[in-house]
């Protein structure tokens, strides 16, 4: 049975995720590498209603959001000198909180009202442009934050996360050397999965049809979980059949879309990507 393996890029370091444990690896402000290891079990595990296909997607990525805030909050505290306590409960669920709602905003608010200025009947054509500006504002926010070095660097350590795992997937030793061959594009990445789900919010939104723009609005709010769960599971065939001529086609503009948030990483950053696999499985 493969095994699959996910991750994250961090600050100055990556996170790995196996099915029962998940590595947090980072260089502090010493230069050391630095591990966290914790066992993980899903909440997909306990429920077998939890295992159906969308809704495993659903928990999956919401699992994911909380594992990435955590992570991304040890990783920050690894490059000072001073230690400091874990995020509170309270700050973790604020945290979310804050993370959904501007996503909400600038990915399925925005660009609705954006749109209604131009189209007053809400159609197929409305959906499109509604869509497109969705995927005008992911493009340019990328592009944007990776002017800023910071974010080059987790956008390289996202580029060794990847060819890590296809070290692992291609059952090759994990060296430097070796994982230095791989590509930095990787069909199972969050960027690849955000590609789908604007495709799917297109066609999703077109079923919502209501005279009063309010309750379109709020009806498009209530079905992103929806969203997030089919293109989820999208992103899950196209990886599992990548040798599949149409799924090859659909996962093109993911791929395409990862060199704005992949680069070539160096030895050092290779290096927190292996160690962080290898805490992992």
């Amino acid at each position: 049975m493969t095994q699959y393996i996910g991750g994250q890029a961090l600050i100055e370091g990556v996170m790995m995720k196996s099915k029962n444990k998940v590595a947090f690896a980072a260089r502090n402000h010493k230069g050391d590498i630095v591990v966290k290891k914790i066992n993980y079990s899903s909440f997909t595990e306990k429920h077998k209603l939890l295992q159906l296909p969308i809704i495993r997607g659903v928990v999956f990525l919401f699992e994911m959001i909380v594992l990435g805030v955590k992570a991304m909050a040890w990783s920050s505290d690894q490059q000072s000198e001073n230690e400091t306590e874990n995020l509170s409960n309270k700050e973790l669920i604020l945290t979310l909180l804050l993370s959904v709602g501007l996503t909400v905003l600038f990915f399925v608010i925005i660009p609705y009202l954006f749109t209604k200025l131009f189209f007053k009947e809400v159609n197929l054509t409305f959906n499109l442009i509604d869509g497109v500006f969705r995927l005008v504002v992911f493009l340019a926010y990328v592009v944007i934050i990776g002017l800023f070095s910071d974010v080059k660097r987790i956008f390289q350590y996202h580029g060794a996360e990847h060819k890590a795992v296809h070290c692992f997937e291609s059952k090759r030793k994990l060296s430097v050397k070796n994982v230095q061959r791989f590509s930095t594009l990787h069909p199972r990445c969050g960027t690849s999965l955000i590609i789908f789900i604007i495709v799917v919010s297109i066609l999703l939104f077109s079923l919502i049809k209501t005279n009063v723009w309010y309750f379109n609005l709020l009806l498009r709010i209530l079905i992103v979980p929806l969203i997030g769960g089919v293109g989820y599971e999208l992103t899950k065939l196209s990886a599992k059949y990548s040798e599949n001529k149409f799924l090859q086609f659909l996962i093109k503009p993911g791929l395409w879309t990862q060199k704005l948030t992949t680069r070539e990483p160096d030895n050092n950053q290779v290096e927190v990507a292996i160690k962080a696999l290898r805490e992992a499985l």
